[in-house]
């Protein structure tokens, strides 16, 4: 995680949708993820990760918080709508970079190949990711080593808050 170095809570998203598929009894993998995904989508309106998020936020309580993984303006408008401020930090990497990063991570719902990873990433695209990049008040651009990107992270932190 690019922020794990930093003395900020973190909630990722990515792991709402994981944790909704163990409670389903359904293995984390791509496949399941992304049924999950458009499911709740379709159930909650597009910022229905995000609205999952905000329990955890309220669980911990602090005043500043970093939120990894927002994928549409739909949940930026659902953290607008809880907090005082919301700053997006933009992360952006090649294609090739993050396919790799995604593999060497062995997440269950990791891409297992180029092909199903093109399709994540026009899914991603598709619910409005390119949007958020595009709002991103500050970009990192992470092409570098893990520490390097945890070093950038921090010292963005530090500035924001």
């Amino acid at each position: 995680n690019a922020f794990s170095n930093v003395d900020v809570p973190i909630v990722v998203m990515g792991d709402i949708v994981r944790e909704e598929a163990k409670k389903q009894g359904l293995e984390p993998n791509p496949e399941n993820t992304k049924r999950i995904m458009l499911k709740l989508r379709e159930k909650d309106g597009m910022g229905a990760i995000a609205k999952r998020c905000i329990g955890k936020l309220l669980e911990i309580g602090s005043d500043s918080i970093v939120i990894e993984g927002c994928r549409s303006i739909d949940e930026l408008d659902v953290f607008d709508d809880y907090a005082d401020e919301v700053v997006i930090v933009g992360v952006h990497s090649s294609p090739e970079t993050r396919f790799k990063r995604l593999q060497d991570r062995g997440r269950p719902d990791a891409p297992i190949d180029m092909t199903q990873f093109k399709e994540r990433d026009l899914r991603e695209l598709s619910v409005g990711l390119g949007d958020v990049i595009a709002l991103s008040s500050l970009m990192i651009v992470n092409e570098g080593s893990l520490e390097e990107l945890r070093k950038e992270a921090k010292r963005i932190v530090e500035c924001v808050l």
